[in-house]
């Protein structure tokens, strides 16, 4: 009972101090029904600031995304700007369409206004590179986008960036963290209704300008594109961007086309979920003439799917993995005469580090998350296989699904001037460098528990083989290597194989990232190679999961 009555006073505090009226409401009928279950749920902790920031499901208590969480973020951002200096700085924060995100964005520049920073708001709901790019664009010092990306449509986030433009990596994390905890009371924090400033469409504009550079100047723009923006944020950013480049104006799939935080018609609003794509292959299937490519953007439009056809019939659409949009971009660039570092992260496929090897470039492989690729030096061009492209990495130090989709539709249009497809290029990097087939085993949980005990159970009892392949080395990565700062994952090398194991940073999953590599001789070879391919990731797949006890 005593546990109880302070679980009650936890809340009932919490209670005293909460500026919405929504979430008050949610909790003191929770509080009135003593609905301890729930109520220990939301005080078990607080969410965790990372390097990912904030991300969680809406509600409130401090184990919920709501405006107090969000207040105490915010002072402890502005509590660490001000410690390293930035005493009157600038602070650009943009938001997306999901519930309470003009809120959060709201408070966060009336935090920032109240410590005596600047702050800056985007003009509306807009694509996260777009606040990426204003911050450098702007002489931030730092940069706030409020946005759970393709979370499902319960949840919300605060992604926090410094004035290099990048995502934020440690120790900067951990040091926002201790001035978050640090926080009293919100009555401590002062709120002003007003002192901030609401951007222009100019820095829109400015952002758009930047997307026509990477073009070349007089390619080809014939391709006729498919497009979804998942319920979020994309379509007028992308069809401005397509129009000021001169391509034909994309087919909109209408059911996605505009944003709404309920995110109706998917389970999931991320192009790699089952089902996902389902309204864009049907739409694809009706538009005349045949679209040449379908193009997907995640609902805050830092991600960027595409799908090809691959049959004669409406319905033979095939979505790309991230992984081979990867080695296409870098092929493209490779032939456009790009120099600079091209870079991933080592759940990638190893075929980008091939191409840079053959055109003799430089090659960097980074801990998972644009917040490592988009700070390696002299980068020309980051990928990550869960569909981030930065193909512009001196006006957007972020992936950017907007840009990304312009430099595929020039590449489909490049090809359609041959009579080729993606399909095409794809065989072609198969027989120059080895066929690449990468696949993902991903469990979602309820127990967080359940993902720490797979990976003791890995550490404990590493396999020495999967699929029949031996497993060469195994290495801990929590120890770090000679390149890559600690992190907790695991990877294994085999014999024409790699398999990497980490919990994800963003989402309740174990992810298990597969790759393996059959030599190709003869392009006649390659249905044999894929179906060898297949059957391989199939029993790593099978092997991986016993395992791990998964």
């Amino acid at each position: 009972m005593q546990d109880n009555s302070e679980l009650i006073a936890r809340a009932q505090a919490w209670l005293a101090e909460d500026p919405d009226p929504e979430t008050r409401e949610e909790l003191a009928k929770l509080i009135d029904a003593e609905d301890t279950a729930e109520l220990t749920a939301r005080f078990a902790g607080t969410l965790q600031f990372g390097t990912a920031g904030l991300r969680g499901e809406l509600g409130a208590g401090p184990m919920r995304m709501n405006r107090s969480v969000v207040i105490r973020a915010a002072a402890g951002l502005a509590a660490y700007l001000k410690a390293k200096g930035q005493t009157d700085g600038l602070v650009v924060v943009g938001y997306d369409a999901r519930h309470k995100s003009a809120d959060f964005a709201r408070d966060t520049a009336a935090v920032m206004t109240g410590a005596g920073l600047r702050a800056a708001v985007l003009p509306r709901p807009l694509p996260t590179p777009v606040l990426a790019f204003a911050i450098r664009h702007l002489g931030a010092v730092a940069g706030v986008e409020v946005t759970a990306s393709h979370n499902p449509p319960r949840d919300n986030g605060y992604k926090v960036y410094l004035g290099d433009g990048s995502q934020i990596v440690p120790p900067a994390d951990a040091e926002i963290a201790a001035e978050i905890a640090a926080v009293a009371s919100l009555h401590d924090v002062p709120r002003p209704e007003s002192g901030w400033e609401i951007l222009g469409e100019d820095v829109l504009e400015a952002y758009l300008a930047r997307t026509d550079a990477v073009l070349a100047p007089e390619s080809p723009r014939t391709a006729r594109v498919v497009y979804t923006a998942m319920h979020g944020v994309g379509k007028e950013t992308l069809l401005a961007a397509f129009d000021r480049a001169g391509f034909p104006a994309p087919v909109l799939v209408a059911e996605q086309a505009e944003p709404d935080p309920d995110f109706p018609t998917v389970a999931f609003p991320n192009p790699e979920e089952p089902g996902a794509m389902d309204l864009a292959f049907a739409t694809a299937a009706r538009t005349t003439p045949a679209p040449d490519l379908i193009i997907a953007n995640d609902p805050d439009a830092d991600r960027c799917a595409a799908a090809v056809k691959v049959g004669p019939g409406d319905d033979d659409w095939r979505m790309l993995r991230g992984d081979e949009v990867g080695a296409l971009l870098a092929a493209h660039l490779v032939k456009r005469g790009a120099r600079g570092t091209f870079a991933e992260s080592i759940v990638s496929s190893s075929l980008l580090g091939r191409i840079a090897e053959k055109a003799g470039l430089p090659y960097e492989e980074t801990l998972t998350g644009f917040k490592w690729i988009a700070r390696v030096d002299g980068l020309r061009y980051g990928y990550e296989e869960a569909l981030g492209y930065c193909v512009d990495p001196e006006g957007v130090r972020d992936k950017d699904g907007i840009t990304a989709a312009l430099l595929l539709t020039e590449l489909a249009s490049e090809l359609k001037e041959q009579g080729r497809t993606f399909l095409d290029l794809l065989d072609d990097l198969a027989l120059e460098h080895g066929l690449h087939a990468t696949d993902q085993l991903s469990v979602r949980v309820e127990d967080l528990s359940l993902i720490a005990d797979a990976m003791r159970r890995l550490r404990e009892q590493p396999p020495t083989e999967l699929a029949g392949l031996p497993v060469t080395k195994a290495e801990d990565l929590t120890r770090g290597t000679d390149t890559l700062p600690p992190t907790d994952g695991l990877r294994y090398t085999l014999d024409g194989a790699r398999v990497i194991v980490r919990p994800s940073g963003t989402e309740p999953k174990l992810k298990c990232y597969l790759e393996v590599v059959v030599p190709v001789a003869a392009r006649a070879d390659l249905p044999a190679a894929r179906a060898r391919a297949t059957d391989l990731l199939a029993a790593i797949k099978r092997d991986l999961s016993a395992a791990a006890g998964i």
